[in-house]
């Protein structure tokens, strides 16, 4: 297993660790934004059917993910557990990993050409990987907090837990432009882990078990998923699992993939409409 020294990536430490026991929080039902908008009338409604269930490391606090060449590619936080990994979708087989510094908290994740780009919690800080030996290649800055990461043909797409999402162009990792995610005129925080599917962004709304469906262009949420339940009870009592994150999408197959932060599963689900 690959590590990165402390001292190859120049990251201030993180202030602190978003809690794991946020799972609790969803699991009572107190709302953010996206709650009381998920409920207004012209804003299409899924649930979901569960397809297949695969093996997911139960450890693994996942932060970003996607899937490439017919494996996830996975990031988890915490700090001093904080890694990016190759994963065996079928057996949830760690085939390679990377750690990230003891001090730094790893966010979202996505790639670009033959790079995996990956963002930190606190630091403002990102890095850049080789997408088949995980060595580093470079550092990038940003301003505020780095929660998800997902990409479209032309632009990395980021999130910061507020209610807009930034664009940045591949190559240099500037920031290019913004976008304000509303639901019926009403700002939607809290938008974390991100994944490009069919011309929209999907990103989880942070203590829910809601994904909201965004039009790229206009910041409308077109659409939200409510994946209530899809973590069963039984699994939850044999171990400790935190809130739903992480997405990902087999566009070959149109295939979509979904789990949470220290869940035993990744679930393929298919969307289905209310």
């Amino acid at each position: 297993m690959h590590t990165i020294s402390p001292k190859t990536i120049s990251f201030a430490p993180a202030l602190m660790a978003r809690t794991i026991f946020a799972g609790l929080i969803a699991l009572c039902g107190i709302g953010v934004h996206a709650e009381s908008a998920a409920a207004t009338a012209n804003i299409a409604n899924y649930t979901y059917q569960v397809v297949h269930s695969y093996p997911h490391d139960p450890n693994a606090f996942t932060q970003g993910l996607f899937y490439k060449d017919g494996f996830l590619y996975e990031s988890t936080g915490l700090q001093g557990h904080s890694s990016v990994r190759k994963v065996k979708l079928e057996t949830g087989e760690v085939l390679q990993k990377t750690d990230l510094p003891k001090q730094i908290f790893g966010e979202g994740i996505t790639y670009w050409d033959n790079r995996i780009i990956g963002i930190t919690w606190t630091s403002q800080a990102g890095y850049v990987l080789d997408l088949n030996s995980f060595a580093f290649q470079k550092e990038f800055a940003y301003k505020g907090e780095g929660w998800g990461l997902t990409r479209n043909d032309t632009e990395i797409i980021m999130s910061d837990g507020t209610s807009e999402l930034r664009f940045l162009n591949p190559e240099t990792l500037n920031e290019v432009r913004r976008i304000k995610v509303t639901a019926q005129g009403k700002p939607v925080d809290q938008l974390n882990e991100l994944e490009w599917v069919k011309g929209e962004v999907l990103a989880n709304i942070w203590q829910t078990d809601k994904i909201a469906r965004i039009d790229p262009k206009t910041g409308n949420v077109t659409a939200w998923i409510d994946l209530s339940g899809l973590l069963p009870i039984s699994e939850r009592m044999k171990s400790n699992p935190d809130v739903l994150n992480g997405i990902a999408y087999d566009a070959t197959h149109d295939r979509l993939f979904v789990t949470g932060k220290l869940w035993p599963k990744i679930f393929e689900i298919k969307l289905v409409k209310h």
